[in-house]
């Protein structure tokens, strides 16, 4: 096989930077992150945004099928000459966020699968959200996206880049950022450093999960304040409603969002119960 690089100018390629193109050239990166998804020849793989066609080999050589969903139409002759070789590679030109759950499950025929891909920044949020949230769940879902953003998916209590973000992915499942790649791995060289993280997806137990994405919404509203101040003001609760449930289960009445754990807004909620359903 070419040069990634030769071929995209052989093709006359131009990048669309409304796609958000930057393709991945290193085939040791390549590998590692097939590693990282944990991807067997039993699994079956959902990739978004194949680009040249360079990741969708690497996980065609281990996977039992990868089915990429691509939205640029230009890059059809270059994905025809890249995975000329891999009758289990499957490239659908669609936009992906616009395939139902329905029409994901009927092209996978029910069965289980796994996601993995260089995602473009401007979708890395809502995708990753989507396959999280969706009815029709993959087992994990292994991401490069830009290393802020990383930071952000894998962040814990009393940290800096814990968030909603953090939280919503906690709820899902339990997220792990695997390494960070250097921006010199990718064609064109994009500006910032990336990072690959996996989220592996498992049933925590959680009860009222719309409840407590209410409930964290309200809590970082206004990151400075504190709890007491954002889920009054938000929530339309009393001072004495929120005060009371957080002395409940064991918190100054002066934390802020950033500080209380999944679990720990899990029985702020179980605290709360009443007075949320009754703001509603």
């Amino acid at each position: 096989m070419s040069d990634i690089k030769d071929i995209l100018k052989e093709s006359g390629f131009r990048f669309n930077k409304q796609f958000g193109q930057n393709f991945i050239t290193d085939v040791n990166l390549l590998g590692a992150m097939v590693s990282d998804a944990g991807i067997t020849g039993e699994d079956t793989v959902i990739e978004i945004g194949p680009g040249a066609g360079t990741l969708t080999r690497s996980i065609a050589n281990v996977a039992k099928k990868v089915i990429s969903f691509e939205i640029d139409r230009n890059l059809e002759p270059i994905l025809k000459r890249t995975l000329s070789d891999h009758g289990n590679a499957e490239v659908i030109f669609k936009d992906f966020q616009k395939v139902s759950d329905a029409e994901l499950r009927s092209i996978l025929d029910g069965g289980e699968y796994k996601v993995v891909a260089n995602l473009p920044y401007y979708i890395t949020t809502p995708l990753v959200m989507r396959f999280l949230e969706s009815e029709y769940k993959p087992s994990s879902v292994t991401v490069m996206v830009q290393k802020e953003v990383a930071e952000r998916f894998i962040a814990t209590e009393k940290s800096d880049n814990y968030g909603v973000i953090s939280l919503a992915i906690a709820l899902e499942g339990d997220a792990k950022l695997t390494r960070i790649v250097s921006r010199n791995l990718f064609y064109p060289v994009p500006n910032v450093d990336s990072a690959i993280v996996n989220i592996e997806i498992r049933d925590k137990g959680i009860e009222d999960k719309e409840d407590i994405k209410k409930l964290v919404k309200a809590a970082f509203s206004m990151r400075r304040k504190t709890l007491v101040n954002n889920l009054t003001h938000t929530l339309g609760l009393t001072r004495e409603d929120v005060e009371s449930a957080l002395l409940a289960i064991g918190k100054d009445v002066r934390e802020r969002g950033e500080t209380l754990s999944l679990y720990e807004y899990v029985a702020l909620k179980d605290a709360l119960s009443s007075k949320i359903c009754r703001n509603k």
